[in-house]
């Protein structure tokens, strides 16, 4: 028996291994879908699986439950995809490395994938076997959630008769969420323009950033790798008039790129490092302690004649990273100390056809994304860029009265003996999709205590994993009873 097997709860735990197994990145969930889809059959339990490869699951209620309505659970099948830059594992077939450390259970040198898959865990574990008491359950396992609710978009909600959902994909115990933002991706193409250039040429990595979850966690301000490359291009060109080939920096516009390599040619490649060096020092000074792996490493390369951007080109490139939005950039007027909107500059990347990237904005007011569309959409059109907005999703909005919430808090105080927090969120849950679709649904999101989603320090408290365990099977007997 394996050490992650072996923890408490064993149920919850042995399904998480199970699916740890299984590569599922973003827009790669056919196989976890499946899986999902065979457990189901070799149940007995009803199933369907859709295009996207959402699945929907139902069982029936236990004895003693049967006239109760149902209860809908719901969590996403696909998790972000991060590495260390040293790291071998292949997203594509590769199983997670999972190991405990301190209380926590990792993966190494990788995201875990507890966002999502302790709620697909959870559910799992309920479906297998008949030592929980419930009403009748229907499981949905949506996809595509971390690039923008693409499986959520695209589900048809009709096979569903329950009116109260529990969201599993909230990553803070003790706190129940009852609202979330909205938002979209923004997508840019500029056009670049090449000649050939003498000089050094020199690679230069930003890194070390603490990255992590673009909505949750922009408000602690890590840093931005994609900024800093901004920063960094303009004084190297303003002091040694160097010329840039190469930038790349981020892989999803959800994760707060900790990372960005840049390509220059250089005509004083000791002055290059010596100026380096100043920046380093005075990003350090900036950020205190809040970054402490913060580095900027220089490689010197071999001097000839090298494909460069166009000075023109260049500079747009370096307007561009200074100029676009990122970060905080409204507090909510009524919930205090809650951000309304934010955006992240989350992909940057150059190819043979120019400049790429990729941004993320969030917002709880509608009027404020439709700003940040024009914003955004007026700053490519004056570089010259073409540009799409895609994976739209609306915010979940607070509402005052709601059956399932009293359940929820009330389940949660006979379990811990704690009164829980009730908020909303600065991040995008599903739960704004589905009462779009089905306007009846009464939902609340929560979830076992998670850190540094999104970044390769992810972990899950394994206490935490155990006591939201007993809170779940207390709401599904709370549940009940209102039958």
């Amino acid at each position: 028996m394996s050490e992650i097997s072996e923890l408490e709860p064993r149920e919850v735990f042995y399904w998480f291994e199970k699916i740890s197994e299984i590569p599922r990145g973003s827009y790669h969930t056919k196989d976890i879908s499946d899986y999902c889809v065979a457990f189901a059959k070799k149940r007995g339990l009803w199933a369907v699986q859709d295009a996207q490869n959402n699945v929907i699951i139902k069982k029936p209620a236990t004895k003693g439950y049967e006239d109760c309505e149902p209860i809908i659970l719901q969590g996403h099948l696909d998790m972000v995809c991060e590495k260390r830059a040293d790291s071998a594992h292949d997203f594509s077939k590769d199983s997670l490395d999972l190991y405990v450390e301190d209380g926590f259970l990792k993966a190494k040198d990788t995201t875990l994938g507890a966002d999502d898959g302790v709620a697909v865990a959870y559910a799992l574990a309920l479906l297998d076997g008949d030592v929980v008491e419930h009403p009748p359950l229907e499981v949905v396992f949506t996809t595509d959630e971390e690039v923008g609710m693409l499986g959520a978009d695209k589900l048809d909600l009709s096979p569903l008769e329950g009116r109260m959902l529990l969201n599993l994909d909230s990553d803070e115990e003790g706190v129940l969420l009852a609202g979330c933002a909205g938002g979209f991706d923004f997508t840019m193409d500029m056009p670049l323009a090449w000649e050939r250039l003498d000089g050094f040429a020199m690679d230069l990595q930003i890194g070390g950033l603490q990255g992590g979850h673009s909505g949750a966690q922009i408000h602690q301000q890590h840093g931005n790798a994609n900024k800093l490359a901004g920063r960094l291009i303009s004084y190297l060109d303003k002091q040694a008039n160097i010329r840039l080939y190469q930038v790349a920096g981020g892989t999803k516009d959800n994760v707060i790129p900790s990372q960005c390599d840049i390509k220059i040619v250089a005509g004083d490649a000791r002055k290059v490092k010596s100026l380096c060096e100043t920046v380093l020092a005075t990003w350090k000074a900036e950020f205190g302690s809040d970054e402490p792996g913060l580095f900027l490493q220089v490689k010197t390369g071999e001097e000839g004649t090298h494909t460069v951007m166009e000075a023109k080109s260049m500079e747009k490139v370096v307007c561009f990273l200074l100029n676009c939005p990122d970060g905080v950039h409204e507090y909510s007027r009524f919930l205090k100390g809650l951000v309304e909107t934010s955006d992240n500059l989350g992909v940057v990347a150059t190819n043979e056809q120019g400049l790429h990237c990729k941004i993320l904005t969030r917002s709880g007011t509608r009027s404020k994304l439709e700003e940040f569309k024009e914003r955004l959409s007026s700053f490519a059109k004056v570089l010259g860029a073409s540009f799409h907005i895609e994976g739209e999703y609306p915010a979940w909005s607070y509402e005052e009265t709601s059956r399932i919430r009293p359940i929820v808090a009330a389940a949660y105080e006979k379990v811990t003996g704690r009164e829980p927090v009730v908020t909303t969120i600065h991040a995008g849950l599903e739960c704004g999709l589905f009462c779009g679709k089905k306007p009846e649904l009464d939902c609340i999101s929560f979830g076992p205590q998670m850190f540094d989603i999104h970044s390769v320090n992810e972990r899950l408290d394994i206490a935490s994993t155990r006591r939201t365990w007993e809170l779940l099977k207390e709401i599904l007997r709370q549940c009940g009873r209102m039958g």
